[in-house]
């Protein structure tokens, strides 16, 4: 995610912190606002982290953004997630988008597969 411009930031046990500088040259759509393709990489990109953050490796069943507020200007957008639900082979995460004076952009949804654990990574600490 890093060629796509992805910046991980603060990482705790169940939540997790990325951004993106959004760039109209590379980001706009024809309509010069931020594609919502854009907006749900960046969202998408905060869940493998989140995962991680408690040990597991996760892939998406699901996954459900809310539009709240277009993107006109360049700024950056931050997601910031935490787990609902860590089960055993099933994972809730929540998440809201911001842009850099706070807004909220968005309101992100998913349910997680658990595939695998990362042995290195407790699940609580």
């Amino acid at each position: 995610m890093t060629q796509f411009g992805v910046h991980i930031g603060e990482i705790k046990c169940g939540s997790a912190e990325v951004s993106i500088d959004v760039d109209p040259a590379k980001h706009f759509n024809h309509r010069d606002i931020c594609h919502g393709g854009v907006m749900l990489a960046l969202a998408d990109s905060v869940l493998g982290v989140t995962g991680a953050s408690v040990g597991a490796v996760v892939a998406t069943l699901n996954f459900s953004m809310n539009f709240i507020k277009g993107v006109h200007e360049p700024t950056t957008l931050t997601v910031r997630s935490h787990i609902k639900h860590s089960g055993h082979s099933t994972m809730v995460i929540e998440a809201e988008m911001t842009d850099s004076k706070k807004h909220l952009i968005g309101t992100i949804l998913t349910t997680m597969f658990v595939v695998d654990r990362f042995k290195e990574i407790p699940a609580k600490w």
